[in-house]
């Protein structure tokens, strides 16, 4: 009976908003200028962080990168959900299951080394100014950034793995947008606590490891603001770090609320998110690389300084 049951899964149904149809047109154009503006916001910063010679600092260094994550996290997930909506065809294949699992993974590991490794970089710059050109010097920040990306690469390719060699039934539908790993390992007609085990100490080791060092770093941070005895001196020193920590609590707060939250047995056993969960979903996915250009640029004087350089460049070049 075991093996009549059992058959060869070639490709997957992403349920998503199947049988709402009026949602899916709503959820459609919500999406398309959410992209529109993340491949805007973020291409922007990418671009002046190349072409302005004052931006050429770890921080900005690692915002680029940041910046450039983001667009490569979306992109895994974005246009394959908007051609679902408008399509009646809503399968995916399954290698290309496979990667979009990876490179989801990977863009939310990589995101969450970087986010630490930016923690570092801004507790040098206000507790040890005067050290800061040695300790994070181009030596230093440049495989601190592609550690981050190696990291994310490697973790993800080991999860993916695991799962890919599971076996899978008739089930083949996934109650969500995209190939979610988690959503996808639930599928199969095999034990995964092994899997999930390993998800578990990534998890600890990618998520809560940086979470820890952000916490250490911005803990330090402000008892090195508070002793500041000027007022402005103290507004200063905030100011170089409120943006990371905005994403941060964004970034974290998101994922925390999403993989933490109790869920009921029904829906445990039934499989099926809720509308609120998959909201939560596209906050997670779309959201938080859309929020990032704008919190850094509105927050920062020398990225607001370089985007009028660089329209008002334009704009003379136009005129001549």
């Amino acid at each position: 009976m075991e093996k009549a049951n059992e058959t060869t899964v070639t490709e997957f149904f992403l349920k998503g908003l199947s049988g709402c149809p009026r949602l899916e047109i709503i959820f459609f154009v919500l999406l398309l200028v959410m992209y529109v503006v993340i491949l805007l916001g973020n291409g922007i910063l990418i671009i002046i962080s190349i072409l302005d010679s004052h931006l050429h600092t770890p921080m900005y260094f690692f915002l680029s990168n940041l910046s450039f994550l983001d667009i490569c996290y979306t992109t895994t997930s974005i246009p394959s959900a908007l051609v679902s909506f408008l399509s009646q065809r809503k399968t995916i294949s399954f290698s290309g299951c496979a990667v979009q699992m990876f490179l989801g993974l990977a863009m939310g590991t990589t995101e969450c080394v970087l986010l630490g490794m930016m923690a570092f970089d801004r507790y040098v710059a206000i507790c040890n100014p005067l050290r800061y050109p040695v300790i994070m010097s181009k030596a230093a920040y440049v495989p601190m950034a592609a550690g981050s990306w190696v990291t994310g690469g490697v973790n993800s390719l080991v999860q993916t793995v695991l799962v890919v060699h599971l076996p899978f039934c008739r089930n083949n539908v996934i109650n969500h947008f995209t190939c979610e790993i988690l959503a996808v390992m639930k599928l199969a007609c095999a034990n995964i606590s092994g899997n999930e085990f390993t998800m578990l100490v990534a998890t600890t080791l990618f998520i809560l490891t940086p979470l820890l060092l952000i916490f250490i770093s911005y803990t330090l941070i402000i008892f090195n603001i508070l002793k500041i005895h000027s007022a402005e001196g103290r507004s200063k020193a905030f100011s170089t770090c409120s943006a990371h920590l905005i994403v941060v609590i964004i970034f974290y707060g998101t994922i925390l609320f999403m993989y933490m939250k109790p869920k009921s047995k029904e829906s445990l056993k039934s499989d099926k998110l809720q509308a609120t969960d998959k909201l939560i979903s596209m906050f997670y996915g779309v959201m938080t690389p859309m929020m990032n250009p704008l919190i850094y640029s509105l927050r920062n004087k020398d990225v607001k300084q370089a985007v009028k350089h660089l329209l008002g460049r334009k704009f003379f070049s136009k005129q001549m």
